[in-house]
């Protein structure tokens, strides 16, 4: 059975050091050691241990081979999206980074597809670079940030890029980063135990209630890490907007409960009861296998959450692929 992977993090062993060029420590930087390591640095200081997979084809095409799963939807990791930096600036790793993406689709077509990384905080520029993602790159979407800056993602700075991106029919697919509370969080890994769930949380409300999805009915959105918290809070969402519409329901009067049904999912939720509701509660429609790989927060075993599903043969072919081709806008023979 063909199995796409949706939630696959990747980057170029080597990119352009922003913070050198601009003087600027804020952008993420990669150290390659002589004791073979190879580690992210920002503002100055380690932020990440990464490893030849995240960045070498055959490797991950090895790697994946022995979980049965053929195709990896590739995505840079989120500290790149350098939301807070100058527009050009971004722009210019947005490019290398997506360049370098698309090198990889050419030349192995039959195992990668790709979403690409925009300057989110100059929408013009983001646009700019979206319809080269597609029209030129030949990627399938974008991934952007659960929020960008001050901005979340009802702001209607933002509604173009979500307009142009419905318009072109790309995949956005929203990765939590810039985890809210993490300064009062120090410690236990909590902004990305306790942050990141609730950041994509917030990404789907703002898009519900702030009527994007509803203005833009043909708008492809995937909330990575199976909605966060979204899914599993939304009979108190549903309680709220019914309760107090006077607080929830100023921009869209519609139920949030009517969205699962507009959004996508991904299938890495940790837990095979929290994936049973997933699906139970979103339809197997609306997700999809990822993994978040290669990262020790994801999936280790690609695809082991569906196989631990009571599911036939139907079900899990659109688990493991009917719903990316879908959000994709691919046929299955791109694979064969």
């Amino acid at each position: 059975m063909l199995k796409i992977d949706i939630h696959a993090h990747y980057l170029p062993r080597d990119w352009p050091d922003m913070a050198k060029k601009y003087g600027d420590d804020r952008f993420p930087v990669i150290h390659h050691t002589d004791d073979g390591r190879h580690r992210i640095y920002k503002d100055g200081k380690f932020f990440r241990e990464i490893w030849s997979n995240t960045w070498d084809p055959q490797q991950r095409i090895d790697e994946y081979a022995r979980f049965g799963v053929q195709v990896q939807v590739i995505s840079t990791v989120p500290v790149m999206f350098s939301y807070w930096a100058k527009p050009h600036h971004a722009l210019e790793l947005h490019a290398a980074l997506n360049d370098h993406m698309a090198e990889t689709l050419r030349t192995h077509p039959r195992h990668y597809a790709g979403i690409g990384t925009v300057p989110l905080q100059s929408p013009r520029l983001a646009i700019q670079e979206l319809e080269r993602c597609i029209d030129q790159l030949g990627l399938q979407g974008v991934q952007i940030g659960s929020h960008i800056g001050e901005w979340n993602l009802d702001a209607p700075e933002l509604f173009p890029f979500f307009e142009a991106a419905a318009d072109l029919g790309a995949a956005i697919l929203v990765h939590p980063w810039d985890m809210m509370g993490a300064e009062s969080m120090p410690k236990y890994w909590l902004p990305w135990l306790v942050g990141m769930p609730a950041e994509q949380s917030r990404a789907a409300c703002c898009l519900v209630f702030g009527g994007v999805l509803e203005r833009l009915p043909k708008l492809k959105v995937c909330l990575a890490h199976g909605g966060g918290s979204f899914p599993y809070t939304i009979g108190r969402i549903e309680h709220g907007f019914n309760m107090r519409p006077d607080l929830v329901a100023t921009d869209n009067p519609r139920n949030p409960r009517e969205y699962l049904e507009r959004l996508y999912f991904d299938s890495w939720v940790a837990d095979s009861r929290a994936l049973q509701y997933l699906l139970d509660t979103c339809g197997v429609e609306r997700v999809m296998l990822g993994t978040d790989y290669p990262f020790p927060l994801g999936e280790q075993v690609p695809g082991a959450g569906i196989d631990a599903m009571e599911l036939d043969d139907a079900g899990k072919a659109r688990l493991f692929h009917g719903t990316a081709l879908e959000w994709l806008g691919l046929p299955k023979s791109r694979f064969a």
